[in-house]
């Protein structure tokens, strides 16, 4: 089923949803949510806007926004098929679709019904964006030291393509430690370094050589392709 006509069935999704709050169901009561984050061994996805993100979000949640397709699906393509997917938004009425979606491609998921209104109504906490300093084009220049090859990961916390690379890049840095430097971004947070580099999507990866940027590529990328390039 398409995105579009997922859209349009969504309200009767969260109707039969509705019918049950078991753990059989798509429906999960704020209760039962809770209880399966504590538990562990679970992927838990909000699938918000980044601004609503930003203004509030339980803890550990990776972010894909379902009103951006393409984003979607590119994110929630690194999840792991073998762990539950836990979805929630504001109301509950965006993560049931995106359940539906997530369970046609064959993944186990669940949605909080009632979304965070429900989560914030029961007195669950919820985590804020702190304002952080922002780096600039000068002081990110100076971080790259032009007598070594550096490899910039620039990747957020709540990106699920950035949990698969994480191991990739950290290996990688490890293996070739006496020839090349890591230099980690939170571009989650730095925003505005982002838009003067270019970044448009997480993870992206840049190689300098010399102090000159030679290569840059954003999505999961093997080991083999970067070493190649480093």
């Amino acid at each position: 089923m398409s995105f579009k006509n997922l859209c349009l069935s969504v309200l009767i999704s969260v109707a039969v949803f509705s019918s049950c709050n078991s753990q059989t169901s798509a429906n999960v009561d704020v209760a039962n949510f809770e209880q399966a984050i504590v538990k562990g061994n679970i992927q838990l996805l909000d699938v918000r806007t980044p601004g609503e993100y930003q203004s509030g979000h339980l803890s550990n949640a990776l972010l894909a926004n379902w009103n951006n397709e393409a984003e979607f699906k590119k994110r929630t393509e690194a999840l792991d098929k073998s762990k539950p997917v836990y979805t929630y938004c504001l109301s509950g009425v965006r993560s049931a679709a995106a359940t539906q979606w997530l369970r046609q491609q064959g993944f186990t998921a669940y949605n909080l019904s009632g979304g965070i209104n429900a989560w914030k109504k029961a007195g669950k906490p919820l985590e804020q964006a702190t304002a952080v300093k922002q780096i600039t084009k000068a002081e990110y220049e100076a971080m790259i030291p032009t007598d070594k090859t550096v490899l910039v990961d620039i990747s957020a916390v709540w990106c699920p393509p950035c949990k698969v690379m994480a191991p990739i890049v950290d290996s990688l840095a490890k293996a070739n430690a006496d020839k090349m430097v890591l230099l980690k971004i939170d571009g989650g947070e730095q925003t505005e370094l982002c838009k003067i580099l270019n970044v448009n999507a997480f993870p992206t990866l840049i190689i300098y050589k010399q102090g000159k940027l030679v290569w840059q590529k954003e999505g999961i990328t093997s080991a083999k392709d970067i070493a190649k390039q480093l």
